[in-house]
């Protein structure tokens, strides 16, 4: 068994853990259609069996979600299991500048935000699509201004 000093001991640092982008990922969608269906931590955890702050781990992409559990999760949230991959965020299907989505983690950040949550489930209530289109056409109005 190798005997070091004192000082050899507290000179190594931990190496922190490097989070995996698709655990991000997965943990963002957990948090977003979570907040969207108005369900706290603590009751998906119930659901699961588990700790509120496991589901904590899980959003933050600390720990990763088994496929079972999060098959688990899915049908709690009522989404299919496929929906916690898709990274539609980084498809190139804009076809012009003005319509590119911004950077994943960015657009992510705020989806997961008060403001993003708000704004989708608000959104979402508007059943006229014209009403809809007349919406989107004033924020993007006003995203255009904001660039001139």
């Amino acid at each position: 068994m190798a005997v070091y000093s004192f000082e050899v001991l507290m000179l190594r640092k931990p190496q922190p853990k490097t989070l995996h982008p698709t655990d991000i990922l997965v943990g963002s969608r957990i948090r977003l259609q979570r907040t969207l269906k108005k369900i706290s931590q603590t009751r998906l955890a119930d659901g699961l069996g588990i700790t509120f702050q496991q589901i904590q781990k899980y959003e933050k992409g600390t720990n990763r979600v088994s496929p079972s559990r999060l098959q688990a999760i899915a049908d709690i949230l009522g989404v299919p299991a496929s929906y916690f991959f898709e990274d539609e965020l980084n498809a190139p299907s804009a076809t012009t500048p003005s319509q590119a989505i911004p950077s994943g983690s960015e657009f992510l950040q705020f989806l997961n935000s008060e403001e993003g949550v708000n704004l989708n489930r608000d959104f979402s209530k508007v059943r006229d699509p014209k009403v809809r289109q007349k919406i989107l056409s004033l924020i993007k109005a006003l995203a255009n201004e904001a660039f001139e």
